[in-house]
Formats: C-alpha cells, structure tokens, sequence
C-alpha cells in the first residue's frame, strides 16, 4: 500500500484535490449563508412580520420556534441524503442538496406577510425552513466526502477543513450582510423590503456554485464502491459502523460552545431579569469577531491533525473549550465587556475551532466508502439536533434571578464536552490509514516515518 502511495502527485490529482477543496467551501459557505440568514432574520424581522401582534414575546418564541424546525429536518434529511450520496455519488448529492437550499431561500424572500394572508404566512415558513434543513443536512456530509477521497494522503485534514471554513465564512456573510443593510435603510423600509435582500441574494451565489460543482469530478473511491452498491446505507452503517455513530453523535455535542457563547451567553448578558444588561449590540458583533479570528486558525489546526492525529486535537478543543466556559460565563455576571469578548474569542473562536477543524477528516475515515455519506450525515445532524435543545434546559435549569448561573451552566458545558472527549478517546486514529482501507476496523496504519515521508510529498 506504502510503494503505491509513494511517486509524486501529478498536476491532474492536485488540481482534482483543490477543485474539490474549492467546491467544498464556497458550497459550504452558500448553504449556510442561507442558513443563518434565516437565523438572523427569526430574530430581528419574522416576529412582528410573520406572526400575529399583540404578543410580542409569543411573537419570538413562535419565530425562533420556526428556526428550531430546521433543526428537527436534519436528521430526518441526513438519513435520505446520505442514502443519496452513497448510492449515487457524492457530486450528486451536492448539487442536489444546494439547489434545495436556495430555492427554498429564494421563496423565503417572496413570501407574503400576516397582515396579508393571515395564518398562511408562518405555515409556509415552516415549510421553507424545513425544506432548509431538509437540505443543509446533505451539505457537509457530502462536501466533506468528496474532499477527503479527493485529497492527497496525509493531507486529508487540512484540505477537508476547507468545507468548515466555508461554514464560518456563511456565518460572517450573512451577518455582514444584514449589518449595513439595517443601518442603512429606514426601519420602516427594512422591515417593508430590506429584510428580503439578503435572501433574494441567494439565487445569484447559489448558481456560481452549482457551475463550480458541475465541474467537479466524482471520486475514484465512490466509482469502485459503486461497483458493489449497498442496498440500504442506513441499515448497513448502523449494523457495521454503529459504535462509530454513536461516537461521532458525543463528539458532535461540543457544539455546545456555539450555543453557550452566543445563543444562551446572549440571553443572561442582555436580559433584564438576570439582571446584567449589557449592550444587545454587543452580540451581533461577538459572533463575527470570533469567526473571523477562527478563519486562520481552522487550516492551521486541521494541518495539525494532519501530523499529530485527529484523537488528540478533539480532545484538547473539548476540554480546552469546556473549562473556558465558566471563565466566558463569570465574565458576563460581572458586566465586564472587554474581557466577555476576549473569553468569547478563546472559547469559540480558538479552542472550539480545534475540534471543528478536526471532525470533518475523522468522520469521514471512520466510516468505509460505501456508508461514509450517511455515517457522517447521521452522527452530525443527531448530535446538531441534541445541542439545538440546549438553550432551553440552560434556561430551565438557571433561569432569570437565579444564582451561580456561571457555575451550573458552565459545570453543564463542561460535562457535555467531557463526554465528547471521551468519545474521542474512545475511538481509533485514523490520520495514518491509507483511503483505500479507510473505516475497517482491522485497517492497518502506515508506519509514521513513512507517513511523514507522504506527507511532506504530497501537496
């Protein structure tokens, strides 16, 4: 396997690799675009317009209610685009996925309002959200799929991280975009038709991704594993690959960060009944800050999975990330502004970002070929599911007046990323095994001087 692996690359394979890696983010970046403009928007606009007035707070919690649909498609989208991508390629299930994505985004921009069509307003909403969900449940899965049998060994991390630097990037587009917008415009011309732009945008970005898609080319992995089709993916993996699944699930909960810093951190730093009140402002900026300081370091630490291996780097962001929690937290209760959005930083933007690197390239190698989509799709979009109900335990169990909210929360956050770090520890490395063996639970490792050898060959 080694002698085979060992001549040079040729200009054709780099060339397939950085297509891939180039499909990988600018798809990953327009599907979740997509994604959190409609979180953007939930929060801001669709409650005064979608929903009857008269009740503000049944107005939001109905809204933020829609975007939690989007969450509950996932999974459900996971299972038949995972099917999709296993039995009929992983380019496929990419296109298909995007144009998913933003023809339900485009309708979002044309939908009438409550005070037009009444009831029908949030119904189709709904269903447009799911339909999101529905689509971005295929997106990372798939991308990552596709880069990582694209990608040079030895370098599997690094050109897979690409797909997650695409989804900061989204995040920062979508907010950079709402951001003027909102300052701009009147708010009786935003709430009119400003709000609408950003999703009439997404047809214009989402065909230059279906061009750039089309030309890529499936993978030779998928080819050969297509010459032996799995009949149900789903079955096949769950029965193969079951312990593996349910271990990328825990590894996946350390997306609690995400949801301690800016969704939960957000309410008990602005809410009046916790009794902080810092500036609302404040956190429509901390989430770009920190994904914008996450962009050089998401190559960098996925490169360093690449020759340390994926097990040590998961479990030094969980437990890294974790314990900066309570400092992020107690930071917050004592109204401390500068130092909230230095902890912010460190916490999701740094230590966080070390297992977000990571789990794209470790999902994908602990899964054989011909389930590699749906594994990945499952584990992801169950876990994403799970961390979606966050918010409201966080709230259940430390509400508004009462004490230590940073010692429970945090001991909460902590605890969850211990069980995704044991999760990692759990697991096998998998940064030294060859594409071809990839997800055998017997597959041996190229000895390390070989592998460094590859390593420094392939580019």
């Amino acid at each position: 396997m080694a002698t085979r692996m060992s001549g040079q690359r040729t200009d054709d394979s780099r060339s397939r690799s950085r297509r891939a890696a180039a499909s990988g983010w600018i798809g990953s970046a327009l599907e979740y675009y997509d994604w959190f403009v409609y979180a953007q928007a939930a929060a801001l606009i669709f409650p005064s317009i979608f929903f009857p007035g008269g009740n503000p707070t049944v107005a939001l919690v109905s809204s933020l209610g829609t975007y939690a649909v989007g969450y509950v498609a996932r999974p459900i989208g996971a299972i038949l685009f995972g099917h999709y991508g296993d039995r009929h390629g992983r380019k496929n299930v990419l296109v298909l996925a995007m144009l998913l994505m933003g023809l339900s985004t485009f309708a979002v921009a044309l939908l009438p309002t409550y005070h037009q069509v009444g009831l029908w307003a949030p119904v189709l909403l709904v269903l447009l959200r799911f339909a999101q969900g529905f689509a971005v449940a295929g997106e990372l899965s798939g991308a990552s799929a596709m880069i990582a049998e694209h990608a040079p060994f030895g370098r599997r991390g690094y050109y897979t991280s690409f797909s997650l630097h695409g989804t900061q990037a989204g995040q920062i587009i979508a907010a950079a975009v709402f951001l003027p917008l909102s300052a701009v415009l009147s708010d009786q011309a935003f709430d009119s038709w400003g709000w609408r732009i950003p999703f009439l945008l997404s047809a214009v970005v989402v065909f230059a991704g279906y061009v750039i898609r089309r030309r890529v080319e499936e993978t030779e992995v998928f080819t050969k594993a297509e010459n032996a089709p799995v009949r149900a993916p789903f079955v096949q993996v769950m029965r193969e690959s079951g312990t593996d699944v349910l271990r990328a699930i825990c590894m996946t909960l350390v997306n609690v960060i995400g949801v301690v810093v800016s969704v939960f951190g957000a309410a008990y730093a602005t809410q009046s009944g916790y009794g902080i009140e810092m500036s609302t402002s404040v956190y429509l900026w901390i989430p770009v800050v920190a994904n914008l300081v996450a962009l050089p370091f998401i190559p960098w630490f996925a490169s360093l999975s690449d020759r340390f291996g994926r097990r040590p780097l998961m479990i030094v962001g969980a437990l890294g990330s974790g314990v900066l929690s309570f400092a992020y937290l107690w930071s917050v209760s004592r109204g401390d502004v500068v130092l909230t959005i230095v902890l912010a930083i460190l916490t999701w933007g740094i230590f966080y970002q070390i297992c977000n690197a990571t789990f794209a390239a470790y999902y994908q190698e602990l899964f054989p070929a011909r389930t590699r989509v749906t594994g990945f799709a499952i584990a992801q979009n169950v876990g994403l599911t799970i961390t979606a109900f966050l918010p409201s335990i966080f709230t259940l169990v430390a509400p508004p007046g009462s004490a230590n909210v940073p010692l429970v929360v945090g001991g909460l956050c902590l605890g969850i990323n211990v069980i995704a770090a044991f999760a990692a520890w759990s697991a096998r490395e998998t940064h030294r095994v060859p594409r071809e063996v990839l997800g055998e639970k017997d597959a041996v490792p190229v000895p390390r001087e070989e592998f460094d050898r590859l390593r420094s060959e392939a580019r």
